[in-house]
């Protein structure tokens, strides 16, 4: 694998600028997980996640490249949006379980929550947990009018954790993907 320069930490003041901004960024803990900002180390885990065949279902498999363009877009949105990418990590040993994400993409017509695991880390509940907590963040804590997930039609486990989180399938597609609608709940916010 091939690391590139622009994939390096930052250092001296820029490593202070850094840790500074992503103190500022949400963080969020679930029973057994914390929802921080990315980190550059995260990235391993993601471009592992978006390069390889588990990157189907979201516009890939990409280039390294690619995920880097994708990673550093999904990170800025937390600057220009409000909300972005979360790496999702376990409580008790810090190793990095997945990501979700409060986004509005390029071409995508409403915020979305989106969400990628590691192959680890399914079939455990901690993509519920996350999922869960930043969809309640959207509605809480940003007051988000509408919110969807975009998902392949081929991706049984995202479907299925949609269904369980109580989102509903709309008619429509949106670049070739289901789109999955999140109820806003009906109490006063």
């Amino acid at each position: 694998m091939t690391i590139h320069p622009w994939e390096q930490p930052p250092a001296g003041q820029a490593a202070v600028a850094v840790d500074r901004i992503a103190q500022a960024l949400p963080r969020i803990a679930t029973d057994r997980t914390i929802m921080r900002g990315p980190y550059m180390e995260d990235f391993d885990v993601f471009a592992d996640l978006v390069t390889s065949d588990r990157g189907r279902y979201v516009s890939g498999p990409l280039t390294r490249e690619g995920a880097w363009d994708d990673f550093i877009q999904l990170t800025a949105s937390w600057i220009l949006r409000g909300a972005g990418l979360w790496t999702v990590e376990h409580q008790d040993d810090k190793r990095v379980l997945g990501f979700v994400l409060l986004g509005h993409e390029t071409r995508d017509p409403e915020p979305e929550l989106g969400f990628l695991f590691t192959q680890e880390a399914e079939g455990e509940g901690y993509a519920f947990e996350a999922a869960e907590k930043a969809r309640n963040n959207a509605w809480n804590a940003l007051s988000f009018d509408t919110l969807v997930s975009y998902i392949d039609p081929e991706n049984d486990r995202a479907i299925a954790l949609a269904k369980r989180l109580g989102a509903i399938k709309d008619d429509g597609m949106h670049d070739g993907c289901e789109i999955w609608r999140h109820p806003r709940p009906e109490y006063d916010l």
